[in-house]
């Protein structure tokens, strides 16, 4: 393959997997990205990647330097973003301005300078809760979280009172935009695929449900939750886990999620498609909690159980991803239980400042947990 690819965001965890495919795949790649203090430290790229890049440090919201990015690119995958839930509720005209300023932005730029086709990165967040049943079997894809407070148990109830079962949730499955994030990661979403064929261009929105693997920004509190509880085990600490620690979610290993944006930029079946990007395995916070700490050789460092809940979290989110293997061929390569050892192993060679007591103050501060 040939041509130029702008990767926005480029310079982050996903980006720098992804910009390393690309290379791999014969293209030319150009990133654009701001470089911030709480995710890369003092301003500098953490991956050697970026060595092989044409680096361009600027924000997404600068129309004068996105425009310049553009310059004789052929594709645009978009994954500047700012990231978390948790931090989204308190900040949140930086959340909305980089999001989706940032996008309006891009996409202002594109008028001008059309490229075939961009492919940006959604969220399993705009879900809200995943798809549920009840126990006589019948689907529920508008479960609504009601506002919990500790000793009210966690497990969300049908309307005869019954627990409710998780399902496997599919792209077809309502919005419920619970948080700040979601909200801003849908309005990417659709500007993509609304703007994008307007002016003659294919956009592909991909899903992407709990990244993790070597490159995650340790010292980030708001940052995957493999990465927050590496960085508690790596400070000899115990991970906190909110609720009971039972809420199930998808954990997606960032090599699949790389091919992944390969796919989406390439295939043919991509355009004007949203996708769910995950294992399509789900796996309790607990259970994570206990085989990264395993892994890691600190057995007995187990999760510290809060019992308590952020504002803005959802019970139990895990994808389908029958879409995207029957349309795209995609198919996760790793598995969970296989890459926490190459995970803990890389971990152990980083430093990282804990900053998650800071996280969590901030959050009880503006009543954002209880």
């Amino acid at each position: 393959m040939t041509g130029r690819i702008l990767v926005t965001g480029g310079a982050g965890f996903i980006g720098c997997h992804v910009a390393r495919l690309l290379l791999q795949r014969g293209y030319e790649v150009r990133v654009l990205d701001s470089l911030i203090d709480q995710v890369h430290a003092r301003g500098v790229p953490r991956n050697a990647i970026l060595n092989h890049v044409e680096l361009i440090r600027a924000d997404v919201r600068d129309l004068d330097r996105v425009s310049a990015a553009l310059n004789g690119v052929d594709n645009v995958i978009h994954l500047a973003a700012e990231v978390g839930v948790g931090q989204s509720m308190y900040a949140i005209d930086r959340y909305v301005s980089v999001n989706d300023h940032g996008t309006a932005v891009l996409f202002q730029a594109l008028i001008d300078q059309p490229v075939a086709r961009v492919v940006v990165a959604s969220s399993m967040s705009i879900y809200g809760e995943g798809l549920y049943r009840t126990a006589a079997g019948e689907r529920l894809d508008d479960v609504q979280r009601p506002a919990q407070r500790c000793g009210d148990g966690w497990d969300l109830r049908g309307p005869d009172g019954g627990i409710l079962m998780p399902m496997p949730t599919p792209e077809w499955k309502r919005p419920n935009l619970a948080s700040v994030y979601a909200l801003t990661k849908y309005v990417q979403e659709r500007l993509t695929l609304t703007v994008a064929p307007a002016y003659g261009m294919q956009g592909v929105a991909l899903r992407l449900f709990n990244v993790y693997g070597p490159g995650q920004a340790l010292s980030n509190p708001y940052t995957g939750v493999l990465a927050i509880f590496a960085s508690r085990l790596l400070n000899r600490a115990r991970p906190m886990v909110f609720e009971d620690g039972e809420q199930r979610r998808d954990f997606v290993h960032v090599d699949d999620v790389a091919r992944a944006f390969l796919l989406a930029l390439e295939h043919p079946g991509a355009p004007g498609q949203v996708f769910n990007v995950g294992s399509g395995q789900d796996v309790s916070i607990n259970e994570v909690g206990a085989a990264l700490a395993s892994a890691m050789g600190v057995p007995h460092l187990a999760p510290e159980v809060m019992g308590k809940a952020r504002v803005g979290d959802i019970r139990h989110c895990f994808a389908d991803i029958s879409l995207v293997r029957d349309a795209l061929g995609f198919q996760p390569r790793r598995s969970f239980e296989d890459s926490l050892g190459e995970l803990a192993d890389w971990v152990r060679l980083q430093q990282a400042e804990d900053r998650v007591q800071d996280a969590r103050r901030e959050l009880e501060q503006r009543g954002l947990v209880a």
